[in-house]
């Protein structure tokens, strides 16, 4: 999984970000690689000190394969040109994960 921390816009609500984000993922489902692609958003409920971070974006690929499909063919992409109308968020950082269920 691939986890962003963003900033919203001041005018930016909740239900806007949730909208962009599902018409990003729309995009990226169309790539190749996007297919089995997941996204959540994460907004804070309590919180201690997340300093500038409003929300977290998380994208989930079922493999490291997959994730590189989608990645390698990600500039000039669908998704690449929903992100450039997305104004009502900023995520400047981000990392890779893999994550284990534990039982």
């Amino acid at each position: 999984m691939q986890m962003w921390k963003c900033e919203m816009d001041d005018d930016a609500t909740e239900k806007h970000v949730k909208e962009k984000a599902a018409e990003w993922l729309k995009a990226a489902k169309t790539m190749k690689g996007g297919k089995n692609l997941e996204a959540y958003i994460y907004f804070p409920v309590a919180v201690n000190d997340m300093g500038e971070t409003d929300l977290i974006f998380t994208l989930v690929a079922p493999s490291f394969a997959e994730w590189g499909q989608f990645w390698d063919s990600y500039s000039g992409s669908a998704a690449a040109a929903a992100d450039k109308q997305n104004e009502l968020v900023n995520c400047p950082d981000s990392a890779v994960w893999e994550a284990h269920k534990i039982k």
